[in-house]
């Protein structure tokens, strides 16, 4: 009798895991290009935030380390708006401010992260050194506009997705629902 319930959650989690991507990182790019290098960087970032986020439950989505701190879907939310400043800054577009995302549920934030981070690789694919030097990180506020050297995508966004990102895995685990043990962050592949 336990099998069938066995059954179940394994064709919802395959059927999952078809639907989105990073349930791996993609092959290598052809050459070390520069927008290739970023593609794999942000690769890199959507496999690692796949398996913190998969299988998250409600308890660990309220988990936060001390009254005073974020907790893990607050902590979500804020990757999600950092997928959206990574997409903008490889469409070479603004990132409008205030964001609302009240209405967002948590697999809201998991699925837009996760494809914002798929599409950004995408267009950074192929890149040129010259084509991503002419990106910028812009930022529009009513009808103030700043932007920045494409530099910045690095030390800020991506790496704040990254810093996050591990918070999730570390919070999950203080909440007793630690990540697959099979994630392998250095192959990219998960053993299943």
């Amino acid at each position: 009798m336990r099998l069938l319930p066995l059954l179940f959650s394994i064709t919802i989690m395959t059927s999952s895991c078809a639907q989105l991507p990073y349930h791996s990182i993609p092959d290598y790019p052809e050459d070390y290009s520069t927008g290739n290098v970023v593609a794999r960087m942000i690769d890199g970032l959507g496999y690692r935030y796949y398996w913190a986020t998969e299988g998250l439950t409600e308890k660990d989505l309220k988990y936060k380390p001390s009254p005073e701190g974020r907790d893990t879907e607050h902590t979500l939310e804020h990757i999600y708006g950092l997928s959206e400043v990574i997409l903008n800054a490889a469409k070479n577009e603004p990132n409008i401010r205030p964001s609302d995302f009240e209405n967002l549920t948590f697999e809201d934030f998991r699925k837009g992260t996760l494809k914002n981070l798929k599409k950004a690789s995408e267009l950074m694919l192929g890149k040129s050194e010259a084509e991503v030097a002419n990106l910028k990180v812009i930022f529009e506020r009513r009808e103030k506009q700043s932007d920045f050297p494409f530099w910045h995508i690095f030390n800020g966004p991506i790496a704040d997705a990254l810093w996050h990102t591990g918070q999730v895995v570390s919070y999950r685990r203080s909440a007793g629902n630690p990540i697959d043990s099979n994630v392998n962050v250095f192959m990219g592949h998960t053993k299943h």
